[in-house]
């Protein structure tokens, strides 16, 4: 009777334990090729739709924003991107926006290998928290189509470049813990980047 007892609590507990595992959704489209619906502009800077991409040049010598018109908490992202400019940009998260000043946490974008694309780096908080890996460093492809991934789950965040994990980190101090996607054209003046195939699947 003790150990039928002892069995149901472990069954219990496994049931308990699985039943607060992280579940992924479905896959949905976050830009449907055709218009930016869905999506909100921040700043003067162009954005517009171009063979199926999202196109975002730079008109000012200021920042540029696009970003979602629902916020994202807890959730796994994919996306293609390609630099045509010199400019670096990136994929915030976790965000807000007021006219052109953002907070929240930035997966970096940048055209230069070495230039820490994949690490995270907190805009209104701590700057960079962490840098991309040294195989991740070289994985960038100038001038071509480049994949980055990564995933959010709390505090727990993963990115890949191309297929190599580039940060695998649990934040100790997290400053924002829901918002928006926005994609980036830094300062300067120099941006031109295109985004396509973005997707996403919210964990709950």
């Amino acid at each position: 009777m003790r150990l039928l007892g002892f069995t149901l609590s472990l069954f219990l507990l496994a049931g308990s334990i699985a039943a607060q595992e992280p579940k992924a959704g479905k896959w949905e489209a976050l830009f449907n090729g055709k218009d930016l619906s869905g999506w909100k502009k921040y700043g003067d800077e162009k954005w517009a739709v171009q063979n199926g991409e999202i196109l975002g040049e730079a008109v000012t010598k200021a920042y540029g924003y696009l970003g979602t018109e629902k916020t994202y908490k807890n959730f796994e992202f994919k996306g293609k991107f390609k630099a045509e400019g010199t400019g670096n940009s990136g994929i915030f998260y976790h965000s807000t926006i007021e006219g052109v000043n953002i907070r929240g946490v930035q997966v970096e974008v940048d055209p230069t290998p070495g230039k820490h694309t994949g690490g995270l780096y907190e805009s209104g908080g701590r700057a960079w928290v962490v840098f991309p890996n040294a195989a991740a460093e070289k994985a960038l492809k100038v001038g071509d189509w480049n994949e980055v991934h990564f995933s959010v789950v709390d505090n727990y965040i993963i990115t890949y470049i191309n297929g190599v994990k580039a940060v695998d980190f649990t934040d100790p101090k997290p400053k924002f813990s829901d918002g928006i996607i926005a994609l980036q054209l830094h300062s300067g003046g120099e941006g031109k980047m295109r985004f396509k195939d973005l997707s996403i699947r919210e964990i709950k």
